[in-house]
């Protein structure tokens, strides 16, 4: 069984935001690509009207998570959430309960898996 933790954020876009948005997530992706080897997977994308923003992360495991989240609260928590508004979220893999107290105000859904396969890992 797989010890990586994965979730798709998805977020309402703020009226006026998309290109205060679009700066921070430069420096976010920056910022955790150069720090966080634990980090396997960061990927932001819009739809067309730039009015939804999804985040799909994928780290190594649960320690690789928690320094994330450390990091995430620390240099970018408030600037994220003046930008975006989140509306829904789902967790794969297998989080530990620090990962999930971390989460806990997003008020994610937790996925468990029945079955399939990651390659490259």
């Amino acid at each position: 069984m797989s010890e990586q933790v994965a979730w798709v954020l998805q977020m309402s876009i703020k009226e006026g935001q998309y290109e205060n948005l679009v700066a921070l997530m430069n420096e976010m992706v920056a910022a955790t690509q150069a720090d966080e080897p634990g980090a396997l997977s960061y990927e932001w994308s819009v739809n067309e009207e730039k009015t939804v923003c999804h985040l799909y992360e994928r780290y190594a495991d649960s320690a690789a998570t928690l320094v994330h989240l450390g990091n995430f609260g620390s240099k970018f928590m408030k600037r994220f959430f003046a930008v975006l508004e989140a509306t829904g979220m789902a967790v794969y893999g297998n989080p530990d309960e620090a990962v999930k107290k971390g989460l806990a105000g997003l008020k994610p859904i937790y996925m468990d898996s029945i079955g399939g396969f990651t390659r490259g890992q």
